[in-house]
């Protein structure tokens, strides 16, 4: 997957799991869950479907890897690379 595709995979992810946010403006430096308003269990559905779609493990450690959108893409690139 292109870094493209995988920041439209994250976009779409959150917009099922928070269908009422407007994700069409995110800051994709600014922090997701501070733009989205998204809690700590709304983050762990996001973790949960990348698993799901994409058979991506992300352990807990990680969690902060995935704070932006940025951030998401650059730690999954490698992991969607042959995807």
């Amino acid at each position: 997957m292109t870094k493209e595709e995988i920041g439209q995979a994250i976009i779409e992810i959150i917009e099922d799991i928070v269908p009422d946010e407007d994700c069409s403006a995110v800051d994709p430096s600014a922090q997701l869950r501070e733009q989205l308003d998204l809690d700590s269990m709304d983050f762990l559905d996001i973790v949960m479907e990348l698993r799901k779609k994409y058979g991506v493990e992300v352990p807990e450690a990680d969690y902060p890897n995935l704070a932006t959108l940025n951030s998401c893409v650059e730690y999954l690139e490698p992991k969607l690379a042959d995807k």
